[in-house]
C-alpha cells in the first residue's frame, strides 16, 4: 500500500507531466493526468462541441464529464493502495476538478466536495505559471492568462481543504523533481 500520496499540480504547461515522467524514470510510482484519456474519448465519440477551451467547458454535458473525471481520480487514489511502494505521485488531484469548474462558473453538488474530503493526499506541490515554457496544443486550450487564473484557483481550492501547497520554483526538470523529493523523502 502506498503510504504517502503526493499531488503535483498547476495550470496548463507548467511542467507537471515532465516532472511526473522524470520521477517515474527514477523508479517512483506515478499516475498520469487522467483527463487526457477522457478528453480523447470525448473527441472520438463526437459528444462535444468544438473544443476551443478546456474540455471541461467544451463538452455537451460538463457535469457528466467532471463526474467521470472525479471518479477516475478516485480510482487512481484507490489503486495506489494496491502498490507496495512507499510513495505515489499524481499528475493532478481530485480538488483540481473543482478549481477548473470554478474557472468556468460550473456548479457542482456536495458529492464533489465529499470526494475531496474522503480522499486526502499527504502533500501538494503547486507549479506556478511560467510564460517561457507555456505552450498551447491539442490538449492544452487555455491562454496564459487563464493559466494564471487556474494557478490561483488551484491554490484557493487546495487551501480550502486544508492543504499547505508547496510552490515548486522554476528550473529544469531535474532541479524541480529534486526539489520535490527533498520534501518527500
Amino acid at each position: 500500500m502506498a503510504k504517502h500520496k503526493v499531488v503535483i499540480t498547476g495550470g496548463p504547461s507548467t511542467g507537471k507531466t515532465s516532472i511526473i515522467k522524470k520521477l517515474e524514470e527514477e523508479g517512483f510510482f506515478c499516475f498520469p493526468e487522467f483527463i487526457r484519456s477522457i478528453t480523447q474519448e470525448v473527441k472520438s465519440s463526437k459528444k462535444t462541441t468544438t473544443i476551443v477551451s478546456n474540455p471541461i467547458a467544451s463538452v455537451s454535458d460538463p457535469y457528466d464529464f467532471n463526474k467521470k473525471l472525479i471518479q477516475g481520480r478516485i480510482l487512481q487514489y484507490i489503486d495506489s493502495r494496491a502498490d507496495d511502494k512507499d510513495i505515489a505521485f499524481y499528475d493532478r488531484g481530485i480538488p483540481d476538478v473543482l478549481a477548473y469548474m470554478k474557472l468556468f462558473n460550473q456548479s457542482y453538488d456536495p458529492s464533489f466536495i465529499q470526494a475531496c474530503n474522503d480522499h486526502k493526499y499527504d502533500q501538494v506541490f503547486l507549479l506556478p505559471p511560467w510564460k517561457e515554457i507555456y505552450v498551447s496544443d491539442e490538449e492544452r486550450y487555455e491562454s496564459f492568462e487563464e493559466a494564471q487564473q487556474i494557478y490561483h484557483l488551484l491554490l484557493e481550492t487546495y487551501s480550502s481543504f486544508g492543504y499547505n501547497c508547496i510552490e515548486v520554483p522554476f528550473g529544469n526538470v531535474k532541479e524541480r523533481s529534486t526539489f520535490i523529493l527533498q520534501y518527500v523523502i
